[in-house]
């Protein structure tokens, strides 16, 4: 069933979303063997992605920095295929008249073979990212690896909180561009049954886990 297909506002007003510490604490619980283990385990299922992709295509990655399911397989993955990769840029635009970063995301092209290698900055918001000449609008890009903190069996993802994906991605979403699609990868244990849904959320296209590949 399609998000949309359900009335928000009923939504919202039965279901109180989980705290994110929950799921940040859960995660914080896994070594690095273990992150990795689950890791393989979830790229395995990427070839059911490659179906729906151009050769060539571009693909929005992310840096796993916060004890998320760790991207590096992404990355191979894209190497291995001839894939595209980029990572996002938060405050490329400059600031608003708050002093605030704008919130669109452009993304940089990764040339390196290994994400500990590609050379980062730590944003004030505390994630790393590479700064580069050639920034490419979400539009460009055919997927968008989504790093979220919970997601539910319909599509609905919970972020960190800052609003860049939703943001970023709310006027293509709006438009009825078919991409970039838009692709969770998380641990099994950050898939719940519902969440509440706002309106400028941005759901997602499909969702990669350890345990399978799922299409909303």
């Amino acid at each position: 069933m399609h998000p949309e297909s359900e009335n928000p506002e009923s939504i919202d007003s039965k279901v109180n979303n989980p705290p994110r510490r929950q799921f940040t604490r859960q995660r914080r619980q896994l070594n690095d063997g273990m992150r990795r283990q689950y890791a393989q385990s979830a790229s395995l299922h990427l070839a059911k992605l490659q179906q729906r992709l151009p050769p060539r295509a571009r693909i929005g990655l992310y840096y796993d920095g916060f004890g998320e399911l760790p991207t590096q397989p992404l990355l191979d993955w894209c190497q291995r295929l001839g894939y595209l990769p980029y990572l996002p840029v938060v405050g490329s635009l400059g600031r608003d008249h708050k002093g605030l970063d704008d919130k669109h995301l452009r993304f940089v092209p990764i040339y390196q073979s290994k994400l500990v290698n590609v050379p980062t900055r730590i944003h004030r918001l505390g994630m790393k990212q590479n700064h580069h000449r050639r920034l490419l609008w979400a539009r460009e890009l055919d997927v968008i690896i989504c790093p979220l903190v919970a997601v539910d069996k319909h599509g609905n993802r919970m972020g960190m909180g800052g609003g860049f994906y939703d943001t970023t991605l709310g006027k293509i979403y709006r438009s009825g561009a078919k991409k970039p699609l838009k692709i969770g990868w998380c641990y099994d244990f950050q898939v719940v049954e519902q969440l509440a849904r706002q309106p400028w959320d941005v759901p997602l296209d499909g969702l990669i886990t350890p345990s399978g590949i799922r299409w909303f």
